[in-house]
């Protein structure tokens, strides 16, 4: 099942053509990582896909349905979640409430009225449970600010995920975050998507990660694909290694 595919999507600054004429489809419960040098396109895309920026041509669908002119709150609604290389929490708010705000979200309440929602089992109970998912329920009364980073981009990731999504669009899940954090947050993602069926696409580069832990690789180069395939035929493809080592196999 497709859930995402473009149609010759295109995004030009002035002269520079940051994504040319993209095709690209994600299915259903596949983790894609797109990788490439610096300006290769990445963020332009990603950005492309949440509704961040409008394509100057071609076309966006998302479950068959066109929303390439939809603006990115209708696109969370639809299934769409994002989230950003730097992280956006609540910083003041415990990592409870940064959870409990896009459930009550999700549950078709007004966003803003917490305190009478305290006594709300479903809620809290639906809350808890994508803590503990995420392996954040014992820190669930530690403010945000407060957390150490890796557990910042888990709960930012945890953020995206309470609003119920089919697709998630994580922009350098990793940065900033030591090997082992690395680690940890990648296979929460890998097992996420393993075992509720939701499919990602990944912007990464750390290339260990990206082979690590990638079901499919898609290289941008000058705003344009390049190669796309399984970890092993994009680390075995000449033009791969050239670009990104300067080496002819």
């Amino acid at each position: 099942m497709i859930v995402l595919r473009t149609e010759q999507v295109r995004k030009y600054f002035g002269e520079v053509r940051a994504v040319d004429g993209v095709n690209l489809s994600l299915e259903k419960g596949v983790l894609t990582s797109v990788v490439g040098p610096n300006g290769a396109g990445k963020t332009t895309l990603i950005n492309l896909l949440s509704g961040l920026l409008a394509p100057d041509s071609g076309r966006i669908f998302f479950l068959d349905r066109d929303v390439t002119r939809l603006p990115p709150n209708k696109r969370t609604r639809l299934g769409i979640g994002r989230c950003f290389q730097l992280v956006s929490l609540y910083e003041g708010l415990t990592a409870f409430d940064n959870i409990r705000i896009p459930v009550i979200s999700a549950h078709g309440a007004a966003p803003n009225v917490i305190s009478p929602l305290d006594g709300n089992e479903p809620i809290t109970k639906r809350t808890e449970e994508i803590l503990g998912t995420f392996g954040l329920l014992e820190k669930k009364n530690t403010v945000a600010k407060d957390l150490p980073h890796g557990d910042k981009k888990i709960l930012d990731i945890a953020v995206a995920y309470s609003l119920n999504p089919t697709l998630l669009l994580l922009d350098e899940p990793t940065s900033g975050v030591s090997t082992f954090e690395k680690t940890r947050v990648m296979q929460l993602i890998r097992d996420l998507i393993k075992s509720k069926g939701i499919t990602a696409l990944v912007v990464e580069h750390d290339m260990d990660v990206v082979y690590s832990y990638s079901d499919k690789i898609i290289v941008l180069h000058q705003g344009s694909i390049l190669a796309e395939g399984s970890p092993k035929d994009v680390m075995e493809n000449p033009q791969v290694a050239k670009v990104f080592l300067g080496v002819e196999k």
